[in-house]
């Protein structure tokens, strides 16, 4: 099962804060907009979403269809089909993609400990 892209999207109280401590570490801004309070930063192919009061915990992130450097791949597993094989084996979600529909689309599922895990696809 390919999921995509992977990164960590973690819910900061202070955006310009945690920014400025992950570019410490070597990240530099990626791409988002600080006035929507949303910055993705990068280190190599390692992929770090701050987010400020858009959600309560950190998720697990993967984006299908994307690579690291958010590049559309010419062939990746769909997101519904990722879900279809997930239910399959058990998995429940808290919201699930429309499976209806093609294109972006979404499912969270949650881990046995409680961290949500976003399959996030944006082509």
């Amino acid at each position: 099962m390919n999921l995509g892209a992977f990164s960590i999207s973690l819910a900061v109280k202070d955006l310009a804060a945690s920014r400025a401590f992950y570019e410490r570490f070597g990240f530099t801004v990626f791409s988002g907009d600080a006035s929507q309070n949303w910055l993705i930063l990068k280190n190599g192919e390692t992929v770090i979403g701050l987010f400020q009061g858009m959600f309560d915990k950190n998720i697990l992130t993967f984006n299908p269809g994307w690579d690291q450097s958010a590049n559309a791949l010419p062939g990746f597993t769909d997101v519904r089909e990722l879900q279809r094989q997930l239910k399959a084996q058990g998995v429940e979600f808290v919201s699930e993609a429309d499976e209806s529909t093609t294109g972006p689309a979404s499912f969270v599922a949650v881990d046995p400990d409680g961290n949500p895990i976003l399959v996030d696809q944006h082509v």
